[in-house]
């Protein structure tokens, strides 16, 4: 799941983090798995073009620390989750990351992954599926 911010933040605390929440949506953090364990620092093996895709729409209305995630590769369930089972919750991540740096409006915070992914190949098709978001659709080519 990925949190979108709403406007220019720094420094907040857990219980102001929702005032700047824009919403939530699906985010499939894509890793070259082989690079990730032969480089020392991660960057090269998250940051090739197509691998952070995020949608397919942006939800207020959810709870996000209560929601299941899912993902399917050609239609086999991979993961299977809740946000519950987070080891810190949206409130939590999103303030650390304000400590950090300065959160613009549209920034994007990757809340993580549930274990049971495995390697793509080309052709294969990746499904992210969020309770209240939707599904995020992509396609390995």
């Amino acid at each position: 799941m990925a949190v979108v911010i709403k406007d220019t933040c720094k420094d907040i605390e857990p219980d102001e983090v929702m005032e700047h929440v824009e919403g939530f949506t699906c985010l499939n953090d894509v890793t070259a798995r082989d690079l990730q364990r032969k480089d020392v620092q991660w960057t090269r093996a998250k940051s090739f073009d197509t691998f952070c895709p995020v949608g397919p729409q942006i939800v207020r209305d959810i709870e996000p620390n209560n929601v299941k995630i899912q993902s399917y590769l050609n239609g086999e369930l991979r993961q299977d989750s809740n946000t519950s089972n987070f080891i810190f919750n949206i409130e939590e991540l999103v303030s650390f990351a304000s400590k950090v740096m300065t959160l613009q409006k549209g920034d994007i915070i990757a809340t993580g992954t549930p274990s049971g992914i495995g390697a793509m190949q080309r052709g294969d098709t990746v499904e992210i599926k969020i309770e209240g978001i939707g599904t995020l659709r992509n396609y390995v080519r």
